[in-house]
């Protein structure tokens, strides 16, 4: 995922689909900042339409984060060794860290 633009969220307010069904929104902004998921790029709005609720929650959730001003501190664990510490996202790469492939 990268950082939204602000053509990425004044255009999809055009998109018919958004002007018929607010909430569609999310979808459409997502699918513009979403660089990959796992192999698959690039990601469409059918892509995302069809992500489970909770994964869906997952990316909106990850999209404010980094959008957001300010520090993006996470609390994490080390997958191998278990140790926990905090990391600043935003000074992250996220597209080559966020969804690795394989």
């Amino acid at each position: 995922m990268r950082l939204a633009t602000a053509l990425d969220e004044v255009e999809p307010l055009q998109d018919r689909r958004v002007q018929a069904n607010q909430a569609y929104l999310g979808i459409v902004v997502l699918s513009r900042v979403i660089t990959r998921l796992g192999a698959i790029a690039p990601v469409s709005t059918a892509i995302v339409e069809a992500l489970f609720a909770a994964d869906f929650a997952y990316l909106q959730s990850l999209y404010m984060r980094l959008n957001e001003p300010g520090p993006n501190v996470i609390e994490t664990a080390c997958p191998n060794c278990g140790t926990e510490f905090a990391l600043d996202v935003s000074s992250l790469a996220m597209e080559s860290t966020a969804f690795p492939s394989g």
